[in-house]
């Protein structure tokens, strides 16, 4: 079975929004859409949301990727504010969404996935993203598509979750990971966050990670892809990711 690529990208904002787009150029090449994870408090500037405007308009997803990453959460947990959505309860995560919601219809925007800083999202944030409307949540291990009840596993490849020793090992990581799980079939899930693009090492290791998922098999996808399952077929998840079955 081929494997599916998603590629998602974080830190969209007016500092990074030239590395953005080049690295949007670079995927256009490869035929391999992004899935744009925004957060609207921290766009900055309208020449930003407006590319983001213009990629969903050419094939890219776009995810709600928390309210505003500055703003502590009452509940905060050993993560840090950084991870907002990754000790709430429900009723504060509820909150921070119908904001976050609120600014997206502001700037113009429409999602219907929703992806935590830092990919961590508790229990009671889930429920608050099921309640509002979503279709899916993605963190760090796995995709719940909820309007089907479905759970999708698949780690999240980054930087973030990579070994720190050295930049070196933290590429080969990445490339390897990517490897082996395109080799495996399901999800091959990629992400990057905008300031690390800043470091050609990193951003290689990127197109590398990609290049080798495309050599073995893998297409280029969107997170929103995965809420619409092939008819005849089904869904079912094992360690090394989520596999489609064929219904006999």
């Amino acid at each position: 079975m081929d494997a599916r690529l998603l590629v998602s990208l974080s830190g969209i904002g007016p500092r990074t929004l030239h590395r953005c787009a080049d690295l949007a150029a670079e995927l256009d090449r490869r035929k391999v859409p992004l899935s744009l994870l925004f957060t609207p408090q921290l766009a900055g500037t309208e020449a930003v949301t407006e590319w983001v405007r213009t990629r969903v308009r050419t094939g890219d997803s776009l995810l709600l990727h928390g309210f505003d990453h500055r703003v502590a959460p009452a509940h905060r947990a050993h993560f840090g504010r950084k991870a907002e959505f990754a000790a709430l309860p429900a009723h504060e995560a509820r909150l921070r969404l119908i904001a976050a919601q609120s600014a997206f219809e502001r700037a113009g925007l429409v999602a219907d996935g929703f992806a935590p800083p830092r990919w961590l999202a508790s229990r009671g944030t889930l429920d608050a993203v099921r309640a509002q409307g979503f279709r899916l949540c993605a963190d760090a291990n796995a995709v719940h598509v909820l309007d089907a009840r479905r759970v999708l596993r698949a780690r999240v490849h980054d930087f973030a979750n990579q070994p720190h020793r050295t930049e070196t090992l933290r590429c080969f990581a990445l490339v390897l990971a990517s490897a082996r799980a395109a080799r495996r079939g399901g999800l091959v899930r990629l992400g990057v966050d905008a300031a690390d693009l800043t470091r050609p090492g990193l951003r290689q290791a990127l197109l590398d990670a990609v290049d080798v998922a495309l050599e073995n098999r893998a297409f280029g996808s969107t997170y929103q892809s995965l809420t619409a399952s092939p008819r005849g077929a089904t869904r079912t998840s094992d360690p090394s990711g989520a596999r489609l079955v064929n219904k006999p």
